[in-house]
Order: C-alpha cells, then sequence, then structure tokens
C-alpha cells in the first residue's frame, strides 16, 4: 500500500465504480484476500496531508463500523454450511480486538501524521492502524457510513477536495463517509451502547458517569464531531455542494449496497437513510 487507509492488504474485496447509476460499489470474495502483503510506512511518506486525513478516515469508519456491525450470532438466514457463509460475518470476538486496535491508533495517531510528514512514528502507527482495521473488518463488515458513501461520491456535482492533483471533481472516500459518521452513530447508539459508549472512551470522553443508554449514540456523535472538526474535515454534506433536495437520490444509491447496510445493527430502510442524511448535512 501507498497510503493508510484501505486496509486492501488484508481483505478481500475490491471497490469499483458503476456508471449506470453513478455510484461505487464492491465485490466480496475469499479469493479476493491477498496472499501476501508488504507493508512499508516509508512508501507513505509522501502523501500530501489532505490525503494523510482522507485514509486515515477511512480507517476510522472502518473500526468504528465493524466494531458497531450486527453480531455475527444474529446474521439471517444462517447459511447451511460453513462454506457458504459470507465475506463479512458480523461483529465477532476477533474482529473486535483488531477494530479496537485501529480505532485507538487512528485516534492517537491520524492529526499527528497530518502535521509533519516525515513523522515516521505516526506514519508506521497509521500503517499499523490500517491493517488492523482492515483485519478487523474484513472479518466483521462494515455498514452504514460506507453504505452511503458510495452516491456520495458517485452523485458529486463540482466538488474538488485539496490536494488532490487530479483533473477531476472528486469526494475522496475517506471524506465520503466520514462525513456521515456523527449522522451514522448518533442513529445506531441505541443498538449496541456499551460499543458506542467503548468507542467514545477511546477518543477521551469521560463515561464514568454517564448512566442512560440512549446517551450513546450522542455521545459518540459528539466525539467525532470535535475529531473531525480539529482535522479540518468538510463540516457535512452542505460542504460537499450538497442539499436536501439530493437526499432522495442518496438514498436510492444507498439502497442496493445490501453487501454492507445489511450488516447495520438497526434495520434501515428508506426513511431512516433519508433520516440520516438529512441530519448530516452540517455537523458543525
Amino acid at each position: 500500500p501507498t497510503t493508510a487507509g484501505t486496509g486492501s492488504e488484508t481483505t478481500g474485496t475490491a471497490i469499483f465504480d458503476y456508471k449506470p447509476l453513478n455510484v461505487k460499489t464492491g465485490i466480496a470474495s475469499r479469493k479476493l484476500r491477498p496472499t501476501l502483503g508488504l507493508v512499508d510506512p516509508l512508501n507513505t511518506l509522501t502523501m500530501p496531508s489532505q490525503v494523510k486525513i482522507a485514509s486515515g478516515l477511512d480507517v476510522l469508519c472502518h473500526a468504528l463500523e465493524s466494531y458497531t456491525a450486527l453480531p455475527y450470532q444474529e446474521r439471517k438466514p444462517r447459511p447451511a454450511n460453513p462454506a457458504e457463509r459470507p465475506a463479512y460475518q458480523g461483529s465477532n470476538p476477533i474482529s473486535d480486538i483488531w477494530s479496537l486496535e485501529g480505532l485507538r491508533l487512528t485516534v492517537k495517531y491520524l492529526a499527528r501524521s497530518a502535521r509533519d510528514p516525515l513523522d515516521k512514528e505516526a506514519n508506521a502507527q497509521m500503517c499499523l492502524a490500517a491493517s488492523a482495521a482492515g483485519t478487523g473488518f474484513g472479518s466483521a463488515g462494515v455498514h452504514l457510513c460506507h453504505g452511503m458513501s458510495y452516491p456520495i461520491s458517485g452523485l458529486n456535482k463540482n466538488y474538488k477536495h485539496p490536494e488532490y492533483n487530479v483533473d477531476h471533481k472528486i469526494v475522496p472516500h475517506g471524506i465520503s463517509v466520514a462525513v456521515t459518521a456523527p449522522a451514522v452513530f448518533r442513529y445506531t447508539g441505541e443498538a449496541c451502547p456499551d460499543r458506542h459508549f467503548k468507542a467514545a472512551e477511546i477518543f477521551g470522553a469521560d463515561i464514568s458517569k454517564v448512566r442512560k443508554a440512549e446517551s450513546a449514540g450522542p455521545l459518540l456523535a459528539e466525539q467525532l464531531t470535535r475529531f473531525l472538526e480539529d482535522l479540518g474535515v468538510p463540516s457535512g454534506l452542505e460542504a460537499l455542494g450538497y442539499t436536501k433536495d439530493d437526499i432522495p437520490a442518496l438514498v436510492k444509491g444507498t439502497l442496493p449496497q445490501h453487501r454492507v447496510t445489511k450488516l447495520a445493527p438497526l434495520e434501515t430502510g428508506a426513511d431512516a437513510l433519508e433520516k440520516i442524511f438529512g441530519d448530516a448535512m452540517k455537523n458543525y
């Protein structure tokens, strides 16, 4: 890898643009999982700061989504035999270890690696974070941030992210997953409050006096919002050029992404997606 982000050196997933619907989507198969991955942090030293941030936010959402994904034992219907199990299993005890470590490392080192491109320790730790989170979500899977990100990237009108030296409009993948993250985890908190509290604690929240389960989603959303604002991430979908009139198209582009959306800890149909997209218009 030449970025610290996708974790593709550990996963069985390939992403591509499906132009008829103007969305990105993916293929998941164990046969896509690499036999060997060579991860050298020196390959990432020349990334511009904004590329480091966007790539690192992909790691962040990989970790958060896989840790809060529907638990593996709740997946339905159960396959007739293990060979028929999907590549994404849902959260499980092994993926939890990798996802939480990826989250801890990202929270600690992402801003530092972006501030100083030649900080070798921060770059090395972000590479480790990417591979760890990749191992986690490569087993558990991701859910709403990623499912909603595909139409955000594909339906982009005119937005071009700074420091991306390309001749076309672009919403980097890490930005497209991160802008909805506060809204997503505000929504999913009620499904597994303990996991949302744990994630919020990694960001630095004091959860010792928090008692109510309904506080879990808003608390994690607050921590995420602060983290994104400190990194200078665009403040929601409005900053990418979207308006509330675009929500129906964004929902339409998300609904086919069953590969990931079915792993959300809550059932999420068109009405729920409409609400989350609306909530993600402006984060701060």
